[in-house]
């Protein structure tokens, strides 16, 4: 029930091409920290590369107060965890990147990005790597390009709520075996938990 009450609304970018596959819940057993595991089918960039891993392995966290009430969000964002103070922010809302699932917290602040990770950067990166793109569709359908603006690709307005797509809600520490079994092996491991504390109960 907590698993399902505090999971997170995406706010999908419009265009997105590749569907969320699975959603795994992982409620920590001695912090008051819930990990939300997303499967996407692809990532936009280096599916034609052998050996690839042909999914796309996102993770937030929402950290909880002793009401049950969401304190804390962090997301993966390329290499980095982001942080945002949700106390009386109700329901835990996430963007969602077109093509790559980097997550941010919903009406992040851009320029609070990491440098050389901020999102115009990776709205650049669509051109450059258009023949990545077009090669990946020699392995799989895929888009050929973002063939918009900057506008559309901050558009972050198509909602998925992840409360009612949870495959599999489990309470460990280490939930690998349990991740293997629903999306597969191999999957992209990512950091099992934020570092940073969490209130306690």
């Amino acid at each position: 029930m907590l698993a399902h009450a505090l999971a997170p609304l995406l706010y999908v970018q419009r265009d997105e091409w590749f569907p969320l596959q699975r959603v795994v819940a992982v409620l920590h057993p001695t912090r008051p920290v819930i990990a939300y595991h997303l499967l996407w089918q692809d990532d936009v960039n280096g599916s034609w590369i052998p050996f690839t891993v042909p999914t796309d392995e996102e993770v937030v966290w929402v950290g909880y107060d002793s009401t049950r009430a969401p304190t804390d969000l962090w997301t993966y964002w390329h290499g980095t965890l982001l942080h945002a103070d949700w106390r009386e922010r109700g329901q835990v809302a996430i963007d969602v990147q077109w093509g790559k699932h980097g997550s941010l917290p919903h009406g992040l602040i851009e320029s609070d990005l990491p440098s050389i990770k901020k999102l115009n950067d990776f709205y650049a990166f669509t051109w450059l790597s258009l023949p990545d793109m077009w090669l990946g569709n020699l392995t799989r359908r895929g888009p050929w390009c973002f063939c918009h603006g900057y506008a559309r690709y901050r558009d972050f307005s198509r909602e998925l709520p992840l409360s009612g797509r949870l495959d599999l809600v489990v309470r460990a520490d280490d939930a690998r075996e349990a991740l293997g079994a629903v999306f597969g092996r191999p999957y992209s491991r990512k950091t099992p938990w934020p570092t940073a504390p969490v209130p306690g109960r």
